[in-house]
């Protein structure tokens, strides 16, 4: 009995998350997929199992060498599961081990949503939000 799973593959021109928020209000639908998404990543410890897999040098990172967050072994299963039902990454069994890598298609849409909204906000062009960014940017650490 096999464990692997056949994903489709997305083409590039898929968009797999939502249009930029500013572009037109989210259907019920969409607002669900996102939030699921961003409340994924809203806790540390997903966050940075999330970050392990997307820096790992293969694109792709097995579950031996990134479950040193400072949790047990079943916590970080239950959190990579977590972070597999929102979209956000896709996995692979081999053997013994299981293999996740990061959904890129669901980054870009991700990225999108936002990039493209905060760039066209004129309060992200404000003086204040620049000073605000300069003055967090440059705070010295103690």
């Amino acid at each position: 009995m096999s464990n692997v799973k056949v994903l489709p593959v997305l083409g590039p021109e898929t968009e797999p998350c939502c249009p930029p928020l500013n572009e037109r209000p989210l259907t019920a639908e969409e607002a669900e997929r996102t939030a699921a998404m961003f409340k994924a990543l809203g806790d540390p410890v997903r966050l940075r199992l999330f970050s392990s897999v997307a820096s790992h040098e293969s694109g792709e990172a097995c579950v031996c060498d990134i479950s040193d967050v400072g949790v047990s072994q079943p916590t970080v299963s239950h959190h990579l599961k977590k972070l597999k039902e929102a979209g956000l990454l896709s996995s692979e069994r081999r053997g013994t081990w299981v293999y996740y890598r990061v959904e890129p298609t669901v980054l870009a849409a991700m990225g999108a949503l936002l990039t493209k909204a905060a760039s066209a906000s004129p309060a992200s062009r404000s003086p204040r939000n620049d000073a605000l960014v300069s003055t967090h940017v440059t705070r010295p650490r103690r």
